[in-house]
């Protein structure tokens, strides 16, 4: 039972990603890791662990391989 002015327990819950599989972002890469900037797709979403870091799988066509990037780093292209 609870007590008047006691707190609830905190629950966690899992931050929710903004951007969708297919979608276009605009990528501000990290410039410690000399990361190419420019437009990618969303090729997967990776799911929110306790440190509710929201990160993405992302791809440009300009490279062979995926980069990771969490969502601060990452804008809606527009057409």
């Amino acid at each position: 039972m609870l007590r008047l002015g006691a707190e609830l327990p905190t629950v966690f819950r899992p931050t929710m990603h903004r951007y969708s599989i297919g979608q276009v972002v605009y990528f501000e890469g990290a410039l410690q890791y000399n990361a190419a900037r420019g437009q990618y797709k969303i090729v997967r979403l990776v799911p929110v662990e306790r440190d509710n870091k929201v990160v993405y799988r992302i791809k440009s066509s300009a490279e062979a391989f995926e980069r990771t990037a969490e969502e601060y780093q990452l804008t809606l292209a527009t057409a």
